[in-house]
């Protein structure tokens, strides 16, 4: 918005400042541009949208900086409307229509959840769903298969993985013995997540090879994931069904709208040309 000024200028504008009190409902004028009301509600409108920093000025401040800045933009768009050209009409036009549809949207995407809904998602993902299973593994890296390949030979004649691990592995696991720890399903890249659960516990697998390199895998235990309390998820979950709820929307109004396209050849390269606007 820019920086507030807390006196209005000597426009030559006619201002409403003596007003009682009690005067304080939506229609109440505050000011009057060339003929055109400004209102308490067309000021608290404004304030709504202000970034949080600005709400933070004291009331005076702000009371006197939005009143000056909707005087400053009426008198600017009363001029601007003298003379309107065809790109800045349309323009005008998209603006209102993005507008009105992102308020449409933004009602929907904060509307109340129903709690039912919630509990259902919940239960369906974590209750009756199949369980996630997290997994310990631990890795040795190198660059090539043959080397993956005497990792496997060397493990199976009976080589301590930890210490193989320390002594070959080029990832930054090797001075740990290999560990990864524990980590369930999406945290590892595809071909060592697939190789992981194809495997049964204290087992090595044979050499996988990711854009990392060659691995050589030992699953050493498994375990279900305990299901988190619908509290921990409620705020993701409430998220997916206004996320839901907004596209439900947006297919509903779209599929039932009286639409229809023209039938029209048109280059698609015409999106480009500006020119088509002064025309």
């Amino acid at each position: 918005m820019g920086k507030f000024s807390t006196l209005l200028r000597a426009t030559g504008l006619a201002v409403t400042v003596a007003m009682p009190a009690a005067a304080q409902d939506a229609t109440t004028v505050m000011a009057t541009v060339n003929g055109t009301d400004i209102t308490l509600g067309h000021m608290i409108a404004l304030q709504e949208r202000l970034p949080e920093q600005y709400k933070q000025l004291e009331d005076a401040v702000l009371f006197d900086g939005i009143l000056e800045q909707l005087i400053q933009q009426t008198a600017l768009s009363q001029e601007m409307e003298k003379d309107l050209s065809g790109a800045i009409e349309l323009s005008k036009e998209n603006e209102i229509r993005a507008f009105l549809a992102g308020e449409l949207l933004a009602k929907i995407g904060t509307a109340d959840v129903d709690e039912s809904a919630v509990e259902e998602v919940y239960k369906e993902r974590f209750a009756e769903g199949e369980p996630d299973m997290e997994f310990n593994a631990s890795h040795i890296l190198v660059e090539t298969e043959d080397e993956a390949k005497e990792l496997v030979t060397m493990l199976a004649d009976g080589a301590d993985f930890a210490e193989l691990a320390k002594e070959k592995s080029t990832g930054p696991s090797g001075p740990g013995g290999g560990s990864l720890g524990w980590f369930g399903k999406g945290a590892m890249v595809p071909a060592f997540e697939q190789a992981v659960v194809a495997m049964e516990d204290d087992t090595v697998s044979e050499p996988v090879q990711t854009q990392f390199g060659w691995h050589v895998i030992k699953r050493n235990e498994s375990r279900v994931k305990e299901a988190p309390a619908l509290d921990d998820v409620r705020d993701e979950i409430e998220r997916e069904l206004r996320a839901k709820a907004i596209d439900d929307e947006i297919t509903r109004l779209t599929d039932t709208a009286a639409v229809s396209r023209t039938e029209v050849e048109v280059d698609p390269a015409a999106i480009r040309d500006v020119g088509l606007l002064s025309k």
